[in-house]
């Protein structure tokens, strides 16, 4: 197998652009060029990379999974040679790390600063996204670590052998509503009437499990709101306008406040884990590091 470090840089910018043309712009060569040079990389490896026919250009099945080497394989190059150039320093390797919103807020400040007890102070980068765009930054090597809930009724379609990962906490979702003025909950789970429901928007991974749970005990209820996220169905419910189901991690403040309430019993809770991905093909020697004391820590 021959390979030129060029060309995967070359298929690193077309991933990130997902255009020949603007990929070519940034590589200072001509579209054809670029084109014969992608083309190359595919037939040094025998796989396609690039499905053509789409526009933007979508990366195969085996070009997503490729893309994570050779992001790693031009990262660990280029800091190879910044060191060789005394040009990194001290600084070391930042580790990128993906976040649900509510994770990002919650639970990502204290789960850093307790890394200080495993003998770890990683600099780190933080993306907050929703749950499908950090699941999408894992498998193409955008980010290092991806912290996301993980429910067992629905799962994030990894390859737990290239993805593997680490349960940090358990979690848990609360049907919350704002109170009236004498500090009781506008809504009863427990009644039997009709509540207006602050809803997930379809595909919302935290919503499958609600979904689950609404026909299972077949409450009645009035879809009033959608979103994907968490953090926006509280403000609503924080306006009184319904019930919503959001982790505990999102409300804890609220809750102690009195500004919102759990408006069911605890039957109406769903559990939640708080996991933390890395992909197997990264040989970052940061992310190693902290795995291991992660795992030790464990045992």
């Amino acid at each position: 197998m021959n390979i030129e470090t060029k060309w995967l840089e070359d298929f690193v910018a077309l991933a990130a652009t997902r255009s020949f043309s603007q990929a070519a712009e940034r590589r200072f060569v001509t579209q054809p060029a670029f084109s014969r040079r992608i083309r190359s990389l595919e037939n040094s490896l025998g796989l396609t990379l690039v499905n053509r026919s789409r526009a933007p250009v979508e990366l195969t099945e085996a070009g997503q999974l490729f893309l994570i080497t050779a992001r790693s394989l031009v990262e660990q190059l280029g800091e190879v040679l910044r060191h060789l150039h005394h040009l990194e320093g001290q600084q070391g390797e930042v580790l990128q790390i993906a976040a649900a919103h509510s994770l990002a807020l919650g639970f990502f400040p204290p789960w850093i600063a307790s890394l200080r007890a495993l003998g770890l102070n990683p600099s780190t980068r933080l993306i907050a996204t929703n749950v499908g765009d950090a699941v999408h930054a894992l498998r193409e090597g955008a980010c290092d670590l991806m912290l996301a809930y993980h429910d067992p009724d629905a799962a994030l379609q990894l390859d737990a052998d290239i993805f593997p990962s680490l349960q940090l906490a358990d979690s848990e979702m609360l049907p919350v509503c704002a109170v009236d003025d004498q500090g009781r909950a506008l809504f009863d789970l427990g009644s039997g009437q009709s509540v207006p429901l602050l809803a997930y928007s379809a595909g919302a991974f935290l919503g499958r499990s609600v979904n689950a749970l609404l026909r299972q005990r077949r409450l009645r209820y009035t879809s009033v709101y959608e979103t994907a996220m968490a953090d926006s169905l509280k403000s609503m419910a924080l306006e009184g306008l319904g019930v919503a189901w959001v982790p505990r991690l999102s409300v804890t403040a609220e809750l102690q406040r009195g500004e919102l309430v759990e408006c069911g019993d605890e039957t109406w809770r769903l559990p939640l884990e708080i996991r933390l991905y890395r992909c197997a093909l990264v040989r970052k020697a940061s992310v190693r590091l902290l795995w291991r004391k992660l795992g030790e820590s464990e045992d």
